[in-house]
């Protein structure tokens, strides 16, 4: 049944608004600039100091600091107790660049900050680990104070040359990272690593990897872009990562080891739950490369975990396409994993092969290491061919009691471009001036069902968000649709038409 075409917002990517940038009133404002001196400095327009630190700790609660264009060299440290807030913000999107031979960003003491619009990456090759850690050692880590209420958003994280990217640990809470664009970690590492913490919110944001075009090798041995677990036990006062929200975000270009996955709950076989309570949803994951990954989506020794309306499409070569829920170590068996109103879609028929040589194979759950979980009105789709299954595997898609077998009618990834920041021509290689831009741009066209899709009303509406990938009511009219993008159909024509967030 068509739907008539509900005008919530006119906006063209012309127009598009980067809300980041929508300047709050804040009760004062002070300036940092490459020419700035913390010495003589006053922090106003015309004396500016030279430092973020610096400025912390001179600003009283309630504050915008904006930091002039320029490449600002050195540990950067948030630190302070802001009740209301205060708002660091390079005052040109991406223009501020935050560099050093080590981490470069560390949020060790400070409640109430946000980090806003920076391009933040390590100086190069012999740097030290992490481009960013927030971690709480105000007292004991993880007591009763911690570090909490911190922002990171509209941000370009980059090329850590030693480990992760972000590492989020040691009783952290009350993290948010959102509309961020996140590539190239090293090693055994991650884009973001969620460790013993809790209340963390990962929103809108971009993951994906392009070693080469940050004139680096793809040596296929990076982990996770996301992992969320607990590996110091009772270090502090957390025991296993609690209440973390992963949503609206996209995940594409696969560069990475065998053994990873977009996204993985769990990994040190620990002998507790190392993570509870975890929300994935709205999120799209695109398998535009040819790197082979594990999964795209892995849980060892979590409990309460919800997947649902993400969207998996693509080739995505992988040893199992859809998930892998397993233990290792001391972990105890996963319980209560649930999948609901996703779709599973490869359009090359190779779901979950490697190569040609190799078996398609839809998931990877041996029997005995998942106490329970739910599988419920997902989407299924191998170009025709048949979906696989295992006896010996805990869960086939044939146990899904409201299954739909049917092509989404979802665009191919043959085109995409690499949407890498490019600090010569002030844009994104896609030609996006934000990364708001890239991401609407993406989601809009990637998750974008075709015009008599299966899953348009689908979706069961006891599992579905009050939103889609794009930020816009879910369900529009009669019922909620399968997958991350709700769908407005009309006639022939289909009109995206994302709300601008505020």
């Amino acid at each position: 049944m068509k739907r008539l075409l509900i005008m919530i917002c006119f906006v063209t990517t012309s127009i598009l608004l980067n809300t980041t940038q929508k300047t709050a009133a804040f009760a004062n404002t002070y300036y940092i600039a490459v020419t700035g001196s913390n010495n003589a400095g006053d922090g106003t327009a015309n004396h500016p100091w030279a430092t973020i630190s610096y400025a912390l700790n001179q600003v009283p609660d309630d504050s915008l600091i904006l930091v002039k264009p320029g490449t600002y060299f050195g540990e950067v440290r948030l630190d302070g107790d802001f009740p209301i807030g205060v708002t660091v913000r390079s005052e040109t999107p991406y223009q501020a660049r935050l560099r050093f031979d080590n981490t470069v960003v560390k949020c060790f003491y400070g409640r109430g900050i946000t980090l806003e619009g920076f391009d933040i990456a390590h100086s190069g090759p012999e740097s030290g680990a992490l481009v960013i850690q927030i971690q709480d050692l105000i007292g004991e880590p993880g007591g009763s104070e911690t570090v909490s209420r911190i922002t990171l958003r509209n941000n370009v994280l980059h090329d850590s040359y030693n480990n992760d990217v972000l590492k989020i640990n040691n009783g952290a809470s009350q993290i948010t990272v959102e509309n961020n664009m996140f590539y190239n970690q090293t090693g055994s590492d991650e884009l973001i690593d969620i460790n013993s913490v809790t209340d963390v919110i990962v929103q809108d944001n971009l993951f994906f990897n392009d070693f080469e075009g940050s004139g680096r090798t793809n040596l296929n041995n990076t982990s996770s872009y996301i992992v969320i677990k607990d590996s110091n036990g009772n270090a502090d006062t957390n025991l296993g990562s609690r209440n973390i929200i992963v949503r609206r975000n996209i995940f594409f270009n696969w560069q990475g080891s065998t053994g990873s996955n977009f996204l993985l709950i769990g990994e040190d076989g620990q002998p507790y739950f190392e993570a509870q309570n975890v929300l994935v949803e709205n999120n799209l994951m695109l398998g535009n490369s040819g790197n082979v990954m594990r999964a795209a989506f892995g849980v060892k020794g979590g409990k309460d975990i919800t997947f649902r309306h993400n969207t998996v499409i693509g080739d995505l070569p992988s040893l199992a396409f859809a998930m892998r829920l397993n233990t290792e170590g001391d972990n105890p068996a996963n319980e209560n994993i649930q999948f609901y109103n996703n779709i599973w879609a490869d359009p090359t028929g190779t779901m979950g092969a490697e190569n040609d040589t190799r078996q398609n194979d839809f998931s990877d759950t041996p029997i005995g290491q998942t106490a329970s979980f739910s599988l419920d009105y997902n989407l299924y789709w191998n170009d025709g061919s048949p979906i696989p299954t295992d006896p010996n595997e805990l869960i086939n898609y044939t146990i899904d009691n409201h299954s739909l077998i049917a092509d989404p009618l979802l665009p191919v990834q043959n085109n995409l471009t690499l949407p890498r920041w490019v600090p010569a021509s002030g844009l994104f290689a896609d030609g996006s001036t934000s990364i708001r831009q890239v991401f609407t741009r993406m989601a809009g066209y990637y998750g974008r069902p075709g015009f008599e899709s299966p899953v348009i009303d689908q979706a069961n509406s006891a599992q579905s968000p009050g939103e889609d990938i794009l930020g816009n009511p879910r369900p529009l009219l009669s019922g909620p649709d399968i997958g991350a993008l709700e769908v407005l159909p009309l006639g022939d024509e289909r009109i995206y038409l994302p709300l601008i967030r505020r």
